[in-house]
């Protein structure tokens, strides 16, 4: 019965192109080696896969082929007599069909017989138990190249000299892992496996997943030059030298992750250099040299501490002083209320207060609002709509949504605690880890700046962050994730509860943590005013005054 459709998907591996199908509706997968009485039934769900059925044992010499030369292939007829691969002629000498035996040891047990008008196959026999092509006929030497096809392999093995041994998977890039699983114990027997894909995505990825096979150090993966599919492709275009420079230019694999220094100097020349925006406040520069995309950064403080008065300035910073998109997660507060404290900024005034918003006119108002959220800034802020919390899911699909469709470089999450309480875990610990992963492995897939605004444990003691106690790490509400996850940790300090006037309106920023310059410590004092809602940096000297006063005493 002859094969009348070729290259459809199996329902049984899931394979895109293995199988092939008979007129009577019957198919054979060539991946998994699964039989079907009615494919069409089966790829309904409607009809299981049979049994699989005996094979007829191929026989020596099928179709009355002989060697010769594959001259559609430019492989010589050594080369052909090598692999014991045989063509069948047509009356007027063209060659038809190749017949590519397949051995279980050493005894034939199935050849593949591909069809040169139509470049399909099919298999006579079983390859159950068989061995990759060309297999019987090398033993443990220093190198074996693995290919995707017969034609390849054969190739390969002409283009390198015919000095080291070349082979070939069974049922192509699919079922490359499978192959190679059921040959490891022969391919480990070499010093070095050379993968020698094609050069496509489908191809790539493939020789990756069978390089994972492997001992450290063991595969290396091939890439050939732009412009080349695989190596029969080289051979029928004369590209002997070419070929040979890349077969020797093959890298070691290595899995994502860990990189060879040695073979990645180009890329650390390279790199892109980090830009850094710097910060409002010249303390805070002095230590940090700004903020970076690609970084997380935590702010934190006390309750009523000015946690939200700082992510505002730095929000309208943002907006003013960088070209990139900001996206805004504020779930304590309505979208309006996020705008109105931006706008705020701008006007030198506390517009979400009524009695304060009345003393400007609606068109000055408007004025500041065309100014940050229009013109030249038109499209570049995203806030949250939604007040009080969503699932954790649907918050991160925002933040997501945020950066990949609204191209937002910028993040600002206010705050971690609330997401927390979205997370239906009662473990507040864990959740808090849950979180920190998610949100380090989004800064570190599509390289966003994150701002990231946290709570503080309450401390032990009389003294609390109220009275203006100093931050450390341990303070951190929850998780050591928060610490660890983070690039950088800046703390609030402030005594609210002072008499002085002054002190009690001046937030002291401590760095707790610098990954990118390591400096730690006292950075800045910030004095609000309340007419204008403003912070403003107090000068280092100033504060260092202030400060060996307050020691004297």
């Amino acid at each position: 019965m002859a094969f009348a459709e070729y290259k459809l998907p199996c329902p049984e591996c899931g394979g895109s192109d293995p199988v092939a199908k008979n007129t009577d509706g019957s198919a054979k997968c060539f991946s998994c080696d699964t039989y079907f009485l009615n494919y069409e039934g089966a790829t309904k769900g409607k009809t299981m896969p049979t049994k699989k059925q005996e094979t007829i044992k191929p026989i020596e010499n099928p179709h009355g082929a002989d060697y010769s030369a594959l001259t559609d292939r430019r492989i010589s007829e050594a080369t052909a007599r090598k692999y014991s691969v045989k063509c069948v002629l047509s009356s007027n000498g063209d060659i038809v069909q190749h017949l590519y035996p397949y051995y279980n040891k050493h005894e034939l047990s199935a050849t593949k017989v591909r069809y040169i008008r139509d470049k399909n196959f099919s298999v006579m026999g079983s390859f159950n138990g068989t061995g990759l092509f060309g297999e019987q006929l090398f033993q443990k030497a220093k190198y074996i190249t693995i290919t995707e096809g017969e034609c390849d392999a054969m190739a390969c093995y002409e283009l390198m000299g015919s000095k080291w041994a070349s082979v070939s998977i069974k049922r192509g890039s699919s079922g490359a892992v499978k192959d190679i699983k059921e040959s490891l114990e022969f391919l480990e027997s070499f010093d070095n496996v050379v993968i020698c894909f094609d050069s496509d995505k489908q191809g790539q990825e493939a020789a990756k997943k069978a390089a994972m096979l492997f001992q450290p150090s063991k595969a290396k993966i091939m890439k050939l030059p732009e412009g080349y599919k695989d190596a029969n492709d080289m051979l029928r275009q004369n590209k002997h030298k070419e070929f040979v420079e890349a077969w020797w230019a093959a890298k070691t694999y290595t899995p994502s992750g860990v990189i060879n220094v040695s073979e990645s100097k180009g890329d650390f020349f390279n790199r892109e250099k980090k830009e850094s925006v710097p910060y409002p406040w010249k303390g805070l520069n002095d230590k940090l040299f700004g903020m970076r995309q690609g970084e997380l950064l935590t702010l934190t403080g006390g309750t009523g501490l000015g946690k939200s008065s700082v992510t505002r300035e730095l929000e309208h910073w943002l907006i003013k002083e960088t070209t990139g998109n900001v996206g805004i997660i504020a779930l304590e507060e309505d979208w309006r209320r996020t705008v109105d404290g931006i706008l705020s900024i701008e006007a030198n005034a506390r517009l979400y207060i009524d009695q304060e918003r009345e003393q400007f006119s609606p068109e000055e108002i408007d004025k500041f609002f065309d100014i940050l959220y229009d013109g030249e800034n038109k499209n570049r802020v995203w806030v949250h709509a939604h007040f009080g919390t969503n699932s954790i899911d649907e918050i991160f699909n925002k933040i997501r949504f945020m950066i990949i469709a609204c191209d937002c470089q910028w993040i600002v999450v206010d705050h971690l605690h609330m997401l927390v309480s979205a997370l239906s875990e009662g473990d507040e610990r864990r959740s808090i880890d849950n979180i920190m992963t998610r949100l380090r492995s989004i800064v570190e897939e599509t390289n966003v700046g994150m701002i990231l605004v946290s709570h503080l444990r309450r401390v032990d003691g009389n003294k609390g962050h109220e009275n203006g106690v100093e931050v450390s790490l341990s303070h951190l509400r929850g998780s050591q994730s928060i610490a660890q996850l983070s690039d950088c940790v800046i703390a609030l300090e402030r005594n609210q509860q002072s008499d002085d006037i002054e002190e009690s309106n001046t937030t002291r920023m401590r760095v707790l943590k610098s990954r990118y310059t390591g400096d730690v410590g006292l950075a800045s004092h910030l004095h609000y005013d309340r007419e204008t809602g403003r912070l403003r940096e107090v000068p280092k000297d100033q504060f260092e005054e202030d400060d060996n006063e307050l020691l004297e005493l």
